[in-house]
């Protein structure tokens, strides 16, 4: 899922603020934009998400896509 800095006006279920994850920014996940990547692409990893937001990610997605 895309990450952005930007303040979002998109709310639920389509955006989640990060806050258990040290970024530099205040940071959002655009829960509605889902990528795929190649592995040459995936650069460091700069954080990683409590299992409570990826929960909160997974149920999200759910809603949106109707499962």
């Amino acid at each position: 899922m895309a990450i952005t800095s930007k303040p979002q006006r998109a709310g639920f279920p389509l955006t989640l603020e990060l806050t258990g994850v040290k970024l530099p920014k205040r940071s959002w996940v655009k829960i509605s934009q889902v990528r795929t990547l190649s592995v040459q692409r995936v650069g460091r990893k700069i954080g990683q998400v409590s299992p409570e937001e990826l929960d909160q990610l997974i149920e999200r997605l759910n809603e949106i896509v109707g499962a």
